[in-house]
């Protein structure tokens, strides 16, 4: 039998309920067919993990059109450049 592997947002998603308390660990643990304890492990690393998500910059997502834009941009340049450079060797 192979080891499940959870994404960092189902992790997410069951720690956020656990937080909320409106359900206890052993009935989390039975609605998403997970052991009690490794929920009670994953809060434990969420909590504690907790105070460095505030610590990295947040990009907006203007900044992060720019970057596709600029991207584009020297994609655009640089093709420009190959089809110039193309036309006058052909000539």
């Amino acid at each position: 039998m192979s080891r499940r592997k959870f994404t960092s947002d189902f992790k997410t998603k069951v720690v956020l309920e656990a937080l909320s308390e409106r359900y206890t660990i052993q009935e989390l643990g039975r609605k998403h067919e997970i052991h009690p304890a490794q929920i009670s492990a994953w809060k434990a690393q969420f909590l504690q993990n907790a105070g460095s998500v505030f610590d990295q910059p947040v990009k907006d997502a203007k900044t992060e059109a720019q970057e596709k834009e600029e991207h584009y941009l020297k994609v655009i340049g640089q093709q420009k450049i190959e089809i110039d450079f193309l036309k006058k060797a052909l000539s």
